[in-house]
Parts: C-alpha cells; structure tokens; sequence
C-alpha cells in the first residue's frame, strides 16, 4: 500500500504535509483529488515539503497526498523525436486531443503512445550476455533517425527469449535476461529514468570535434565542440532565440532538443510552426523527424520551468547514449533561475544576490557539466552539447546568472544590442565573445579545412581589434587624419565585419556556409588587405582605391557566390590582381 500525508499549509506551488510522512527525497507523489504531481523537496521529522508542477488553486489543508514509490522520472522508448512535451514529459498534442486547446489541472495522458506499432529488428540471439547500455533491437523511429533499445544501465545477464522481428508496440515483451542472482527480467521498449541524475558513461573524451553551424562568426570566430557548453546572454530583441534557431536548424548535431523554458507564448508558437515546416537540409527530411520541443511557457506553473532543463537533458543523454550527437538549446537558463529564485522564496531560504538563492552557481554547474564528449558503455561515442540562452535584465552582463554562467561554460556568444539596433545579425560582438575551444579544435581544422585556418582566423581578429583602438580616435579628432595605412585598416575591418561577420539568414546562399566557403572567404579577405598595403606602401591614398569599388566586390561575395559554385572564389583573386594593376597604371 502506498504512502500517503495530509496537506496542512499551502503556499503557491509550495505545499506542507504534517508529521512525518514516510516519502522519500525527490519522490514524485500526487496531491488532493485532481492528483496533480508534485516532488518531495524536503523532509524532517515533522514536515515534508513539495513543489507541485501543476496550478494549486482550490486546494486546501485535509486533502491527501499520495507517494509513487519513484522519483520524477521520464519514459524513454520510441515515439520521443517529432514530439513536443510539457516541462515534465506531458505530450501536448495527446493533451489537445483530450482536453482541449487550455491544458487542464491534473490530466493524466502517457508520456508516449503506446499502442503504435514499431517496425522492430532484434539483434541479439539467446544465450548472449548483455551489459548495461548494450543494444538488443533497432527501431526506424524517423526517416532520419534509427532508435536503438538498449539495457537499462544497471542491469547484466545473460538472454534467455529473444521476441521476433516485425512489429511491436513499446510495452511489447522484447527479450527476458536472467540475472547473475538466478531471477529473470522481461524487458520492453520502455526505460524509466529519473530526470535529476546524469545517466552512467564509461568515460570522458576530450572535446575536439567542432559543431559545424554554418554561422560564420560561430564557425570560425568562436567556435564550440562537440560536447561542449555555451552561453548566449543578450537583452531584448537583441536575437538569443533566432541565434539558436538558426544553430537548430543548420548544425551538424544529428538530434535537436529544443527547450523552451519561460519564454513568452508567442516566440514558442512561433517555434512550433516554424520547425514543423523546415526541411532538414542535410536529409531532405522535415526537421522534426531529429527535433523534440519542450514548451514550459512564462505562464506555466514555475516548478515545471524548473523540471524542463532536467526533462530535457535526460532526453539528450538518452539519444548520447545510442551514439549520437545531440544539441540543446536551453530557452533561457534566466527563466530557469528565476523558477528557482521564487521557489526559493517561498521556501523562505535565505537569499543572496540580487534574490536569488545561494546554491544557483551548483544549480548551474551541475546542469552544464551534463554536457560532454562520451564513450558510452557500449563502447559508441556520443556528445551531448548545451548552448544556453541569458537573457539578462537591461542587458547588464553583470548579474548573477550571467557571471555564473560565465564560469561553467568555455564559449560566450555576447550579443550586442547596438549592433542588433544597427540591424547586423547575428549581433554576437567580436570584442565582448570568446571561445576556449579554439585551441582543442586546431589539429581538426587544419586536417579537414586547411593548415593555415586557425591562423587567417587570428589575423581576422588581430584587424578587428585595432579598428577597436583606431575608432577611439576617429571619435576624438575625425578619420581623416589618419594615415593612409590606419584608414585601410578601417576599410578591411568595415569588410571583414559586412562581408563575413554579418549573415542574412533569409538568403538562400548566406543563411548556411560551408566550412571550405568560410576559408575562401577569408583568403580572399586578406588576399586584398594584402594587395592593398603594398599600393599604400607605393604611396596610393586611400582615396584612389576606394573609387575602383573592389572593396563593396569583396563584401557581396556572401551573395554572389553560389554555395554549389566555389570555383568563382578563386576568380576574385584574379580581380584584385587586376584591381592592383589598373590602380598602378592609372597613377604611374
């Protein structure tokens, strides 16, 4: 029989049980008549505390709360990829179907559908051991993705049934193990885990593959790897959701989770729609056959936002586990912490800055170091990479969640909203981002783009930087007593930061850019920066090569040339050749 406790005091989404219950920390439970879910948060002697994920109103002391016997855990098996969820696995359209557009209190609707039939391929005979994590039948979940049962981690035994290929629902008996203690374990689809622990790997590998988005400022400014972490921070409308759409859209990430924690209605609608309508560009497929949502709006009970970054992760880890390459993009970790910050309150913790509880840098650490390059226990590798949106009050990198963010993360992708006011996208400033992954990713590039990468890419920056130091004094006193070779610094920033920095995500060619395009770029770039200082060591004022045009040529590359076409990059070279010729005749 289960246990069961008496509410005695409420408190927003914070319910008391009195005396001592008998649940046990982080057990899901159900509270009063509706049986909303709810966790064990704290426990004494003589009070048990619970959050609820669910709105409260219309409780009251005297109604029961019932224990489950586990933690708040999700179900994990086929049917999770095309998939949207509440913050705690609740499939929204099955909630639709039944209760309407407005999600009810208390609906009770599987995580996944469990009568759908899945074309199933075991791949284990019996008499075979199998260890934790080991495959034991595939699934076609998508048109992209095969699904890989596998043994929950901590089971070892050895196969005694083996069910026949062909269709089967996930609570299907797949096989039976017998346990090394004698006793057998019949075996379905479905995995239990619970959100709040990392599933086991056997070890960490370094991160030292990039994820390839083809944003050209991520690419190759500041790039991220595989498994590896990073943060957006950036005020209003300064572009953190459609940065991570377009990261959604075209990375090389084989499964997208996308979380949407307390993000205002609209911006998720607009999400749902648009993912549903994109066509993956590395398969042809729709983009939702290697994407699952997880949509806890602002106006969703915060204890669920608080759910939905665990939810999520699990999810990840799952697919990592299969060995594959899997993305989250964290819509935004602010929305999180303030969960947490009124959570906190209620509880009456003591606060720290700015209101937020003392355990938030732990709270985000622990959910950042989640992220990795793996070998998992069946011997594939897998990553699983965060890339979390701040979203700061007034843009003031200076609060809490910001800098504690910035000490678990190696990649920060500052936007700037001046140059999102000056309409240049993505608005990631050069000088305020940065990434530690440059060093790990090197021997990639120089082995799949080009042995020169890393080294064009610095000389790119070195350019940016001292058209940081010159403006300073073109505000003072003007730009035009520079000298001629200071002003041509100008020049080639201005290029550098139109012509590659700035991407126009609604051209067929700009939106997406190839490693191998983004080096051609960057050739041409410093081929002209080179040519150019030679006719201003010869004495041309700046003046002279401006007139010729060659420098709004460079800029329109992103456009003019065909991301099927790379051929036309090499004829550029040729064209400042001719540009370096024509302006040496004339004033010879």
């Amino acid at each position: 029989m289960s246990k069961t406790g008496t509410i005695y005091g409420i408190n927003g989404p914070v319910i008391y049980l009195a005396g001592n219950t008998g649940f046990k920390m982080s057990e899901m439970v159900y509270v009063g008549k509706e049986k909303l879910v709810g966790e064990v948060i704290s426990l004494d002697k003589d009070c048990t505390t619970i959050q609820v994920y669910e709105e409260t109103s219309g409780l009251k002391p005297g109604e029961i709360v019932e224990a489950s016997g586990e933690a708040v855990s999700v179900t994990l098996a086929p049917g999770i990829l095309d998939n949207i969820f509440d913050g705690i696995e609740r499939p929204l359209e099955r909630i639709a179907e039944n209760a309407g557009a407005f999600i009810t209190r208390g609906i009770s609707v599987d995580s996944l559908d469990m009568e759908k039939l899945w074309d199933t391929k075991l791949v284990v005979n019996e008499g075979d051991v199998l260890h934790g994590g080991d495959i034991y039948a595939q699934v076609q979940e998508t048109r992209a993705i095969v699904h890989k049962c596998m043994v929950p981690p901590d089971l070892t035994g050895t196969v005694t049934f083996v069910a026949s290929d062909g269709e089967h629902a996930i609570k299907d008996h797949m096989i039976t193990l017998r346990l090394d203690d004698g006793t057998e374990k019949q075996l379905t689809m479905i995995q239990r885990w619970p959100i709040r622990v990392p599933r086991p790997v056997h070890d960490r590998i370094p991160a030292c593959v990039p994820l390839v988005t083809g944003q050209r400022i991520l690419d190759t400014m500041f790039p991220i790897a595989k498994g590896g972490t990073a943060a957006i921070p950036g005020g209003f409308g300064t572009g953190k959701t459609m940065t991570q759409h377009q990261i959604a859209k075209w990375s090389d990430a084989d499964i997208i989770i996308y979380i949407g924690c307390g993000e205002r209605g609209n911006e998720m609608t607009q999400v749902l729609e648009e993912f549903s309508e994109l066509v993956d560009p590395k398969s042809g497929n729709p983009l939702m056959d290697r994407t699952t949502l997880i949509a806890n709006t602002s106006n969703m009970p915060v204890a669920a936002r608080e759910a939905s970054i665990y939810t999520g992760l699990t999810l990840a880890e799952y697919y990592r586990d299969m060995g594959y390459d899997v993305a989250i993009m964290a819509d935004s970790t602010s929305r999180w912490a303030e969960a947490l910050r009124e959570l906190s309150g209620r509880l009456e913790e003591m606060p720290a800055e700015e209101g937020f509880p003392a355990y938030l840098a732990s709270r985000l650490s622990a959910f950042y170091e989640r992220a990795g390059m793996m070998h998992n226990l069946n011997g594939t590798d897998g990553s699983v990479t965060i890339i979390g949106a701040v979203s700061p009050q007034g843009g003031d990198f200076s609060e809490p969640v910001t800098q504690n963010t910035k000490r678990f993360v190696r990649c920060f992708w500052g936007l700037d909203k001046s140059l999102a006011y000056a309409r240049h996208f993505p608005a990631i400033h050069w000088l305020t981002s940065y990434s530690e992954y440059l060093t790990d990713l090197g021997g990639w590039y120089r082995d799949h783009v080009s042995p020169n990468f890393v080294d064009y890419r610095n000389r790119l920056m070195a350019i940016l930087n001292q058209e940081s130091s010159l403006m300073e004094i073109v505000k003072l006193i003007g730009g035009d007593v520079l000298p001629d070779d200071q002003k041509l610094t100008l020049e080639i920033a201005r290029v550098i930061r139109l012509g590659f920095l700035q991407q126009n995500a609604f051209h067929k060619d700009d939106t997406c850019v190839s490693m191998e395009k983004q080096f051609k770029m960057m050739e041409v770039i410093l081929y002209l920066y080179q040519k150019s200082r030679e006719l201003v060591a010869r004495g041309m004022p700046m003046s002279v090569l401006k007139a010729e045009g060659i420098f709004e040529k460079v800029i329109a590359i992103k456009y003019d040339v065909p991301n099927d076409n790379l051929q036309l990059l090499d004829l550029y070279r040729k064209q400042i050749d001719d540009f370096y010729d024509a302006v040496l005749e004339k004033n010879a």
